[in-house]
């Protein structure tokens, strides 16, 4: 029971939040254009300065396991060669194919899927999850500029290899965890000195960000709920059903599963596997869904659903990880 408590309070919140963006929308708090423009900020401005702040709270690079991030990485890539081919037989509108591959490796780690590690393990699945973070996060967002760039070649003519590379490189949630990496490196150069100075002794830019960080979760889903139409499922459903089913199930049970057999992780990064493989796609694929000019309304249906379903398949994850004696 209180497994399922936890997993509970990690993912009710954000479905609350989503329902509020809808009801938003139908008193017309929320217009459709500015529902739009406010996916921009998300996008540009307050997830970036989340993820700096995540990867500058690192305690120290040189406690990174290379053995486990290893794993996830070529796990991920995997999962995303294979996405390229299977997604091939579901649907031919590449804008809809581009949202169905992000489902398939693309998880909601950076909001829900840390503190999830957190409630499993305790600060030791934290430490695991947030060090993960610093390499995780940044392959979604370049595999996902990637698949969404090369499945627009359909309706905009020949693939640019250029402007796919342009995209990753200029990707505000790339630059903010780079930012924080050379922060974090910066932070190691003054502690060898001696330094004492640290970024929070910048009181008011500190602050700001700070402040920045903690409205990034509940603004994007506000604008997912805003976005959200329920009468968009008759049209898409054979494509939410195979999202979702890769996103909560397949995904999941391919890392989870492979880590239990190959039998050489300990106990606590599994919390981190969970995190990662088993938490619903992530909220920042809408905004970058339609900034790249993808199909971003199944693509946060997708996310909706999927935060639905996963309060019930992390569960199942947790529970039989629990019984094995992982947990």
């Amino acid at each position: 029971m209180s497994d399922l408590l936890f997993t509970l309070n990690a993912v009710l919140p954000i479905i609350l939040l989503v329902a509020l963006g809808y009801c938003l929308k139908k008193i017309k708090l929320v217009t459709p254009a500015g529902a739009k423009e406010m996916n921009k900020l998300v996008f540009r401005v307050f997830l970036p300065a989340m993820l700096f702040l995540n990867v500058y709270g690192i305690e120290s690079l040189s406690t990174v396991n290379l053995g486990y991030v290893l794993y996830v990485c070529i796990v991920v890539l995997f999962i995303f060669f294979a996405a390229l081919v299977v997604f091939r037989f579901i649907t031919k509108d590449k804008k809809r194919r581009g949202a169905l591959m992000q489902s398939a490796f693309r998880s909601n780690y950076a909001l829900v899927g840390i503190p999830l590690a957190i409630s499993i393990f305790g600060n030791e699945g934290g430490i695991y999850a947030t060090l993960l973070s610093a390499f995780s996060i940044p392959l979604f967002n370049i595999l996902a500029v990637i698949a969404l760039g090369i499945n627009a070649g359909e309706n905009t003519g020949k693939v640019s290899i250029k402007k796919i590379i342009l995209g990753i490189v200029k990707n505000p949630l790339i630059l903010s965890i780079a930012a924080g990496a050379v922060a974090l490196c910066i932070r190691a150069i003054f502690v060898e000195c001696g330094i004492e100075f640290r970024l929070a002794d910048i009181t008011p830019v500190y602050k700001v960000l700070t402040q920045l960080s903690s409205v990034a979760t509940p603004v994007a889903l506000i604008v997912l709920g805003a976005n959200f139409e329920f009468s968009a499922v008759l049209g898409m459903k054979k494509e939410i059903i195979s999202g979702v089913l890769a996103r909560c199930v397949i995904t999941p049970v391919i890392g989870v599963g492979l880590a239990l057999i190959l039998g050489i992780f300990e106990n606590a990064q599994f919390a981190a596997f969970v995190a990662v493989f088993g938490t619903p796609m992530a909220v920042s694929s809408v905004p970058m869904a339609q900034e790249m000019d993808s199909d971003y309304e199944l693509t946060g249906q997708i996310v909706i659903w999927s935060t639905v379903i996963s309060a019930f398949t992390l569960f199942t994850f947790i529970y039989v990880l629990r019984v094995i004696g992982i947990f």
